[in-house]
């Protein structure tokens, strides 16, 4: 009986290897909607990828676009109200983005909105003259009626660290979707920006997908600078997620005084 019982395992587990030598290998389903900066998830195809991505291919007011001729004009200062945050970092995936405590503001005129976070792009997504920077920071503001405006603070290669972002900087989590925080890291995101306030400003867009049209850009004239190592950190963990430059159209580009 044991022998019969062996001789019928040694049948079946042949049959088992054969229909595993038969079966074609496993292909991970591609998800129509990961977007990203290269290949047929880059750019150039996000308008395609679900219909609410259309903007990115029909848009008028894409962003970001190149900084060529501006208008001179009596424009209001940009005042900022920030107040020291915590030190929350999230890989998202497609930047570093620092998630800002309620209660900082940015307000312009009549104007104000509160700053939700900040991210980054290497190489800079606006280009000034042509010319793009090693990276830039975003910082995103939304106010109540929803709107949102986004400060692009230029950063440029410089010989010392930036002060400001080195106490966080070497912390980035290394996975997507990952968030890490750090309550007795405090910093305020005004220690980043030029003691020169000038500035351009245009209607755009958000410059990853859906490329939600209506988003009032304010690119500080004075770039700052962080260290060749600063940079070459950021870039391990994103080599390039600067979308390409956009069409201006009809639009017009203002120039503070």
């Amino acid at each position: 009986m044991l022998i019969k019982t062996t001789i019928l395992a040694i049948a079946l587990s042949g049959v088992f290897a054969s229909s595993l030598a038969n079966e074609k290998p496993h292909k991970a389903k591609h998800d129509p909607t990961h977007w990203s900066y290269e290949g047929e998830s880059g750019p150039s195809h996000w308008g395609d990828m679900k219909s609410e991505f259309s903007l990115c291919r029909d848009g008028k007011q894409q962003s970001p676009i190149n900084i060529t001729e501006a208008y001179s004009h009596d424009l209001e200062p940009l005042q900022f109200q920030y107040r020291d945050s915590k030190t929350n970092i999230q890989n998202n995936g497609h930047t570093i983005q620092l998630n800002y405590d309620p209660g900082s503001f940015l307000v312009i005129g009549n104007d104000r909105y509160q700053l939700l976070q900040f991210h980054f792009h290497t190489p800079s997504e606006e280009a000034v003259g042509g010319q793009r920077y090693p990276m830039v920071a975003h910082l995103v503001h939304k106010n109540e009626a929803g709107q949102l405006a986004v400060i692009a603070v230029l950063l440029n290669q410089g010989s010392n660290a930036q002060a400001m972002l080195a106490q966080f900087w070497d912390k980035f989590p290394k996975n997507h979707n990952e968030t890490r925080n750090y309550d007795d890291i405090r910093y305020n995101i005004n220690d980043l920006l030029p003691s020169n306030r000038q500035y351009w400003t245009f209607m755009g867009s958000l410059t990853t997908p859906p490329c939600s049209e209506g988003v009032r850009w304010l690119v500080l004239k004075t770039p700052q600078t962080l260290s060749a190592a600063q940079i070459a950190r950021f870039e391990r963990e994103f080599p390039m997620n600067a979308r390409p430059i956009q069409s201006l159209q009809q639009r017009a580009i203002l120039e503070s005084n």
